[in-house]
């Protein structure tokens, strides 16, 4: 699911999942995590760079690894409870993770880089904008709809990008954003006719590896704390699971609704 490379103190991690638009499995986090911190670990590396094959960067959370139809329901008490399905504590855990990965990302002592086309939504959408330089091609899209099920993931960071009014705007009407607009807002470094292949084609870093952690920390607080704690509030409320269910079913209606 995730193929890394490493030449010329760069880290190259491509998602590899191109059938599920490289939807975020769970075993597909822990292994962009597992990537990272060994990129991390290894002070010759000076870049990580980001990519993915396919038509898509990444579709977000992989809401197909949840069970289907009425296997999330309601108990007589209006309680959420679920069978053989996927309980609120696994779901939680699976969003805590992504936001430790994003959290590492935003964190991290070297330059992050991330190459996208086609769609980068949901938990890929903060997967991008945790990354320092954000390139993407002119047909890609961006999309917040995790507010849609209750959760606040990546907000505070999307806001430190492109405003707080703007990002406010773009989560809570989940609303479908354009290269043009990502890259009026800031959410987009630069938009590319083609995706750059190697590293030749990224700026030249004019500083060693401690040089740029020192400026990238004096730039950027630490609220990683607060980040997690506003995703757990989020979720707090029991019926996680049932209000995902209930996105996704949303979703699949709207998809098969005529146009």
């Amino acid at each position: 699911m995730i193929e890394s490379r490493h030449a010329d103190h760069v880290a190259w991690l491509t998602l590899v999942r191109p059938e599920r638009g490289n939807a975020l499995a769970e075993e597909m986090v822990e292994a962009l995590i597992a990537a990272v911190d060994s990129a991390l670990a290894d002070t010759t590396v000076h870049t990580l760079v980001l990519d993915a094959q396919g038509a898509h960067f990444c579709t977000g959370f992989d809401l197909g690894e949840l069970p289907a139809g009425d296997a999330v329901a309601q108990t007589s008490g209006g309680t959420a409870h679920q069978g053989s399905a996927a309980t609120d504590g696994p779901l939680l855990w699976r969003f805590t993770r992504i936001e430790h990965l994003l959290a590492l990302l935003w964190h991290a002592p070297l330059r992050t880089v991330v190459l996208a086309r086609g769609r980068v939504w949901g938990a890929g959408a903060d997967l991008f904008a945790t990354c320092d330089l954000r390139l993407a091609t002119p047909e890609a899209q961006w999309r917040f709809p995790g507010a849609g099920f209750g959760l606040v993931l990546g907000t505070r960071r999307l806001a430190a990008l492109v405003g707080q009014p703007q990002a406010l705007a773009w989560v809570a009407e989940g609303r479908r954003i354009d290269a043009g607009a990502a890259l009026a807002a800031g959410l987009a470094s630069e938009i590319v006719p083609e995706l750059p292949a190697d590293i030749e084609a990224l700026p030249a870093l004019a500083v060693d590896r401690a040089t740029y952690a020192r400026l990238k920390a004096a730039t950027r607080p630490d609220l990683r704390d607060a980040d997690l704690a506003a995703l757990v509030r989020s979720a707090a409320m029991p019926g996680l699971a049932t209000r995902v269910q209930r996105f996704r079913q949303a979703a699949a209606q709207a998809r098969a609704a005529p146009r």
